[in-house]
C-alpha cells in the first residue's frame, strides 16, 4: 500500500464489477477510504471484502443513478458516513444490445441516455454541490472510446450517450475550476471484462480477435484503466482539466 490518497474519501459508482472494481481497490490501496455504490448489493459486499482483506477501508451503498433522489442520498450518506468527499469516479454505465439506429426501440435509446448520460449529470450535479462548499474535489467521468472517438456499427445509442459524457466534463471543467474542482474523462475501449465478450465467444477466442484489431495485440487490463482513473485522481494531473484521456491500444491512433 501507498499513501497517494491517505485521508481522501472516493465514491466509486458501478464499483461492483470491471474498471469500478478494479479502480475502487486500487484507491484503497493508496491509502484512501472508498464508497463502492450500484444497483446490486452483492458485487458491492464482494468489493468490498476484497479491499478489507488487502488491509483497506471501504462500505457500500446501493443507488440507481437513473433516480435523482437516489443519487442525492448517496451523496449524503458518504459525507455522512466519512466526513466528506474527496473524489468521485462516475463509472456506471448500461450497454444496450447491438441495434442500427432505424431498428432501434426508443424506450432502449432512452434507457441508454437516462443512465449513462444523464446518470453522469446527477452524479455530478449532487458531487459538485458538497465539493464547491467544502474547498473543491476531483470528478472522473467514465466515457468510452466509442461515440466520441470511433463508430461501431449498432452502437449509436451507447456511442451517442458516451460522447456526451465527454461533451458535459468539459462544461463542468470550466464551470467549476474556480471553486477548486478538477473534471476529466476517461476513454477506454475493450477491456478486460465479460461485456468486452461478443455473442458466444470465448476468453480465448477474444485473445485472437483482439490480436488483429487492437495495434498492441490485446485488450487492457482492468489494473491499467484503474490506474488512468487514479492518475487523473492525483496530484500528478493537476494541470489537466475538461481532459478526455483515451487508453485504447492504439486502435484510434
Amino acid at each position: 500500500m501507498t499513501d497517494r490518497f491517505t485521508g481522501k474519501v472516493a465514491l466509486v459508482t458501478g464499483g461492483g464489477s470491471g474498471i469500478g472494481r478494479a479502480t475502487a481497490v486500487a484507491f484503497a490501496r493508496e491509502g484512501a477510504t472508498v464508497v463502492v455504490a450500484g444497483r446490486t448489493s452483492d458485487r458491492l459486499v464482494e468489493t468490498v471484502e476484497l479491499i478489507e482483506k488487502d488491509g483497506g477501508e471501504a462500505s457500500w451503498a446501493t443507488v440507481d443513478i437513473a433516480v435523482e433522489a437516489e443519487v442525492e442520498a448517496l451523496v449524503r450518506t458518504v459525507v455522512e458516513r466519512h466526513g466528506g468527499l474527496d473524489i468521485a469516479v462516475n463509472n456506471a454505465g448500461y450497454l444496450p444490445e447491438p441495434a442500427g439506429l432505424a431498428e432501434l426501440a426508443e424506450d432502449v435509446f432512452e434507457r441508454t441516455l437516462q443512465i449513462n448520460l444523464l446518470g453522469t449529470w446527477r452524479s455530478m450535479k449532487h458531487e459538485i454541490r458538497h465539493m464547491r462548499a467544502h474547498g473543491g474535489g476531483v470528478i472522473v467521468n467514465v466515457g468510452s472510446v466509442v461515440g466520441a472517438h470511433l463508430t461501431i456499427p449498432g452502437a449509436g445509442a451507447y456511442g451517442a450517450s458516451k460522447a456526451a459524457i465527454a461533451a458535459l466534463g468539459r462544461s463542468a471543467a470550466r464551470e467549476y475550476a474556480a471553486d477548486g474542482i478538477r473534471v476529466n474523462t476517461l476513454s477506454p475501449s475493450s477491456m478486460d471484462t465479460p461485456m468486452s465478450l461478443l455473442e458466444n465467444e470465448t476468453p480465448e477466442e477474444r485473445v485472437e480477435r483482439a490480436k488483429g484489431m487492437f495495434p498492441l495485440g490485446r485488450i487492457g487490463s482492468l489494473e491499467e484503466g484503474a490506474a488512468a482513473v487514479l492518475y487523473l485522481a492525483s496530484p500528478e494531473s493537476g494541470f489537466a482539466l475538461g481532459h478526455d484521456l483515451v487508453i485504447d491500444g492504439g486502435i484510434t491512433a
